[in-house]
Formats: structure tokens, sequence, C-alpha cells
């Protein structure tokens, strides 16, 4: 069993405009589209789509708006309670220029449970009810309301109940689950899935690190990826799965490293690509894949995700028929 949590899920929803995008004036919506969202429900709807057993959490009500949009997934979700789900608004206009317009989360309040806590308590029961060797999935940000070392707290829990854990998160979480796993072991993950941008994050850099990172690998060259994933196992996260955009991944794990290119794609939206390059990656996990076809099987994800429209996540129909080769460089 794969149990995915998303602390701050999200109604995703994406409008096309007739025309250019126009500040201060009448915009008109052709068409557009309403879906579950948020990292975590992105992740359990690719692993149902494959056929896995999996479990979504999520901080919102049984009924509404989002638990509608959950239902049409078919994703097997259980409600801890609380406000709706955020809205993130994304507009496209006729050149696909979009612009994102993302809400912060709910904070509890107005006589509503704090989310937080409701989670905490719910991960606490699955903790109980999960078998030794399942997989927790923390994905995502958090919420306004949510402590900034949420996920290394939860990590330390599910490790104590015999749980494998993957997070993949940014900004201040990511960096709090860092600081707290180099004084305390058991808050690091067993897994966590940077892009090159958080990657450079983690070590302290600046955001055109990570484009540098992206940009010496799609020119062949691997070295400063590789020795910062290699540093994050020396670190304690026994797995660093590193998302490359087009220029494909890295793994470091075991003292090795290995890296996959990306097959050659017609992009259409990057949406998603992140979170189906982790759900592949648990899959060949899970069905007990060699390191090298776990990376495989991650970069095959990521890239039908981004062949995709919108918010769409891949299907098994959608993969390339021969997986991209990868190869060890350490």
């Amino acid at each position: 069993m794969i149990v995915t949590v998303t602390p701050n899920p999200s109604i995703d929803r994406t409008r096309v405009l007739a025309g250019p995008l126009t500040v201060g004036g009448v915009n008109r919506v052709v068409s557009g589209t309403d879906q579950a969202g948020g990292k975590g429900v992105n992740v359990a709807t690719v692993l149902h789509r494959a056929g896995e057993a999996v479990l979504s959490v999520v901080p919102a009500p049984a009924s509404g708006r989002f638990a509608g949009l959950v239902a049409a997934l078919g994703v097997p979700t259980r409600f801890t309670g609380g406000a709706d789900a955020r809205v993130n608004l994304t507009v496209v206009d006729t050149d696909g220029t979009t612009t994102k317009i993302n809400e912060p989360g709910g904070t509890g309040g107005d006589g509503l449970p704090d989310p937080a806590t409701q989670l905490q308590a719910e991960l606490g029961r699955l903790g109980e009810e999960a078998a030794p060797g399942d997989w927790l999935v923390l994905a995502g940000s958090l919420p306004p309301g949510f402590p900034g070392d949420w996920y290394a707290t939860v990590t330390s829990t599910a490790h104590a109940h015999g749980l494998q854990v993957a997070v993949d998160t940014s900004d201040t979480p990511l960096t709090e689950l860092v600081r707290v796993a180099g004084t305390d072991p058991a808050a690091a993950p067993d897994l966590i899935k940077p892009n090159s941008h958080e990657l450079a994050q983690i070590l302290g850099g600046e955001s055109s690190d990570g484009d540098a990172m992206e940009a010496a690998a799609e020119a062949g060259d691997l070295t400063v990826v590789a020795d910062a994933a290699c540093r994050l196992t020396g670190r304690g996260f026994t797995t660093v799965v590193v998302s490359l955009g087009a220029a494909g991944a890295v793994l470091a794990a075991d003292g090795h490293a290995w890296y996959c290119p990306s097959p050659a794609v017609d992009a259409v939206s990057t949406v998603g690509a992140g979170d189906s390059t982790l759900a592949g990656y648990l899959l060949g996990t899970v069905r007990g894949l060699e390191p090298s076809e776990r990376l495989a099987l991650a970069v095959a994800h990521g890239s039908a995700a981004v062949t995709l429209p919108g918010t769409t996540l891949p299907s098994p129909t959608d993969l390339p028929t021969v997986l991209p080769e990868p190869r060890q460089i350490r």
C-alpha cells in the first residue's frame, strides 16, 4: 500500500482566453477545466491508473466541489475535514502564455477543525493500520498555520511505525526538513525528489544554480548534479531522485549514481511532470525493479506527462513503448 498526503490540496482551474490577456480589461473565456490537484493527489492518481493500491489523504471535507472532483478521479481518498480546497487559477491566452494565481490554502478557524491537528491524528491511525514497509508520500506546500518542520515531524513518526517515507516539497518545508534531519536521523526521508532548483536550495544556492545544473546536464556534464545528489545521501537521505526537466533525471542511492535522459517528445504542458516522475519511481520500487530500472520508469512517466494537455496525468497507455536507457555515472 502507498499512502499519499497532500496538506494543501487545490482545485486546479484552467481558463483559456479568446485573445491575449488584458490587464484591467474584460477577458472572454473560450474553454476551461476544473480538476482536483495538489502534488500528493497527482501522485496517487498516477499510481491508481497504473493499478497500484493507493490511498490519498487530504485535509478537506468529504462533500463539496473538491470532493466531487476527487470522486471523478476514482482514487480511494480519506478526507480529514476542514475548509474546502483552495483554488489555483491558470489563465492561458492565445499564444500559450500562462498566468497563475494561487490561493494560500485553508487555515481552519471559523469553527473548523485545525487541519494540521486533524491530519496528524489521521496519520497516527494510518500508522497503526499500515504494514511495515508500506510507503507514505508527503507532497506539496504547507498551508498557513502548519509548522515549517511538519514534514520532519511526520517523517519521524512514520519511521517509528516502520513505514518508508518519500517527500517532494520546496522552500521552507524543504529546508526545514533538511535542517531537522541533520540532527535527527529519523526525520530523514527514505526518498526525496527535488528538481534542480530545489536541490540548489537545499545546498544553500540560488535558483540560477538549478538552471546551470540543467544546462550542464543537457550538455552532457552531470558532475555537479551527481555530486550534489550524492552529498544528500551522505546526510541520511537514502535515495535522491533529481528531476532535470527535458534533460532527464539523476538517481543517487547505495553509494552509486545513475543518469537517464528524457526521450525526445513534443511538450504540451509541464504541469504534473515532477509528480508523475515520483509516481513512476515508486512504481518501480514496489514492483521490485533494480534502481536503474526504477529511474527509467520515473523518466518515462515524467516525459509522458509533458505530452498531455493542461493538468492531465499519464496512464500506462501514455508511456513510450520503449523505456529510456539509463546509465551508471558513479
